[in-house]
């Protein structure tokens, strides 16, 4: 019944998109008329359109592109074409369709961007100053029209006009911080110290991201300020404890006997590299705000300017990875080499381990890690990694000894130790030592007394276990003080709540976490043992039977499906006292 529902859905969806298809181009609905060779087309058509609405932007872009030849005058699958084969990275030809897009009068702003980009990146100052001229006024122009005019000023050595340009995006909110990151870096470059150190000084005050923080370390640097470079970094590792990068720049101001300290080189030297900033913190802004695909766009005309910035390529992996684009994302992070800074390429090693575990390559991803806990025997975050790839997989003696490698490089256990304390308590509670697991979770909560994951396991276990349940369910209150929209944190309320009999409020709770978790079989699970008690035994049946079917466990699954037979053999009895 379900297959043929889906068949049916998609056979309809086809339909829509025929239709579509075939109303929009007059040379596919010809096509399909007189059974002519671009019959194809609308085949490839419907492809394309399938897997972009997938998610599938590399089989989208290859059927498209195919579409395309076929029908080259159909602007809208132009427009469609280039925004993906931008979206997939293929440079030569983004440009090249952007180009076509331009001289149809209806190309996309992000089509413009990028032949001002591509223009700036060859040093042809009056071709992107023309394409400037050409960009549509709609969408995002009021917020990166500034930022490519700017550059093209810095180009041409006008840093007075470049410094106008950015005038109007002191009108729209958010981009402050943006604008006054852009202005030192003009000001850096003119060689005016005394203006870029104030810009970077505003600049600083609008959030202390990593690049932010690089970029202003680097002035100090090469300014001579040392010490305030010195201060930087260490309030950023305070509040960022083991960023590789800062760790790094912070290492290379250390002072030693007979060791000279060197002014690093400038990390935006140019006009091309300028733009690529202003798009690069535009593209993490947009990822902030949820506008992936917005996000990765830019992303890769950031990269088009300055493909040797790490933390740009990083950004497209990352936006890859969260579409479920393993392969690709896995070849971004590839692409970050060693000469792009050790830091970086260690940033992009870890995440390669993340894709690899992803792709079900388990094996390759323990043998990169532990090449990487080799190359830093200071750091315990790639056997942290490794413990987790075990623990997962349920092999607890092998992640136990990398999570007790990983601790015998910690001399003091510190605040930034929680996650490797706690893992580790996981493990020996899976394997049946409670007690030692209960050490494990409060030395954690020691280390981060407000940690919301620890505090929701440990109070969840004392209530599963129905021992110290006032206490658990006041470490439970707690985590959900601390992410009140929290599913699993809000189950672990409504269950603590039913186990003490007050099976009304735990009904009440279970339904707002299936609300917020619907697909988890526990919770749904619960939600069944709570409707039961109060007598609402059809909808217990319903909710066991869903968590019966989504159960990733045999316990699970064979505990709804006995429920489901027999009932809930041991009721709750109720507490109407109240608290």
């Amino acid at each position: 019944m379900v297959a043929w529902w889906m068949r049916s859905r998609q056979a309809a969806l086809n339909g829509v998109l025929l239709a579509l298809a075939l109303a929009a181009s007059p040379a596919l609905a010809q096509s399909q008329n007189d059974g002519s060779p671009a019959g194809s087309a609308v085949a490839r058509y419907l492809a394309g359109r399938i897997a972009q609405n997938a998610g599938d932007w590399d089989v989208a872009s290859a059927n498209l592109a195919v579409a395309l030849r076929q029908d080259p005058e159909n602007v809208s699958l132009l427009r469609r074409t280039f925004l993906l084969s931008l979206g997939e990275g293929k440079q030569t030809e983004s440009v090249a369709l952007g180009r076509r897009l331009a001289e149809t009068g209806q190309g996309s702003f992000v089509a413009h961007a990028l032949l001002v980009a591509d223009a700036l990146r060859n040093g042809r100052t009056d071709e992107a100053q023309a394409h400037m001229d050409r960009l549509p006024a709609d969408g995002m122009a009021p917020y990166i029209s500034p930022l490519l005019s700017a550059w093209i000023a810095v180009e041409g050595k006008r840093f007075d006009d470049a410094v106008k340009a950015l005038e109007p995006l002191a009108s729209h909110q958010g981009f402050d911080g943006i604008r006054a990151l852009q202005l030192a870096l003009i000001e850096d470059l003119r060689g005016d110290n005394e203006a870029a150190f104030r810009h970077y000084a505003e600049a600083a005050k609008h959030g202390g991201a990593l690049r932010v923080t690089l970029l202003i370390g680097n002035f100090q640097e090469r300014a001579g300020a040392i010490q305030a470079a010195r201060t930087l970094y260490q309030s950023y590792l305070a509040a960022n404890p083991g960023s590789m990068m800062v760790e790094d720049a912070l290492a290379r101001l250390e002072e030693k006997p007979g060791r000279e300290i060197k002014a690093p080189a400038r990390l935006v030297g140019d006009a091309r590299q300028g733009l690529s900033e202003a798009l690069f913190g535009l593209a993490a802004a947009l990822q902030q705000e949820g506008a992936l695909e917005m996000a990765l766009l830019y992303g890769r005309v950031a990269l088009h300017l300055d493909g040797g910035q790490p933390l740009a390529r990083l950004l497209v992996g990352d936006l890859l990875n969260s579409r479920n684009r393993e392969e690709t994302a896995l070849e971004e992070y590839q692409a970050v080499k060693a000469g792009q800074g050790a830091a970086a390429h260690w940033m992009a090693r870890m995440r390669q381990a993340e894709v690899l575990t992803r792709l079900d390559r388990p094996a390759d991803a323990v043998a990169l890690l532990e090449r990487l806990a080799a190359e830093r025997p200071d750091r315990t975050d790639a056997l942290l990694r490794q413990g987790d790839i075990h623990r997962i997989a349920k092999r607890g003696d092998a992640a136990l000894a990398a999570y007790d490698r990983a601790l015998a490089r910690v001399k003091t256990p510190g605040p930034a130790d929680w996650p490797l304390v706690y893992a580790r308590a996981m493990v020996l509670d899976a394997q049946g030592d409670w007690p030692a697991a209960e050490k494990g979770l409060r030395h954690a909560l020691e280390l981060r007394p407000d940690q919301p994951s620890v505090l929701n396991y440990l109070g969840y276990s004392y209530i599963d276990r129905e021992e110290r349940l006032e206490e658990g369910k006041a470490l439970i209150e707690k985590a959900l003080s601390l992410r009140p929209q929290d599913g699993f944190i809000t189950d672990s309320l409504g269950w603590a709540l039913f186990r003490m009999g007050r099976v009304e409020e735990a009904v009440e709770l279970l339904e707002k976490a299936v609300e917020l978790e619907p697909g988890d079989p526990e919770i749904n699970d619960h939600l069944g043992d709570a409707y039961w008690a109060v007598g609402r035994l059809d909808e217990a049946r319903f909710q066991w039977t869903r968590a019966a079917h989504q159960a990733d466990s045999d316990g699970l699954r064979r505990s709804a499906q006995s429920k489901l037979r027999n009932g809930l053999v041991n009721t709750v009895k109720a507490d109407n006292t109240g608290p």
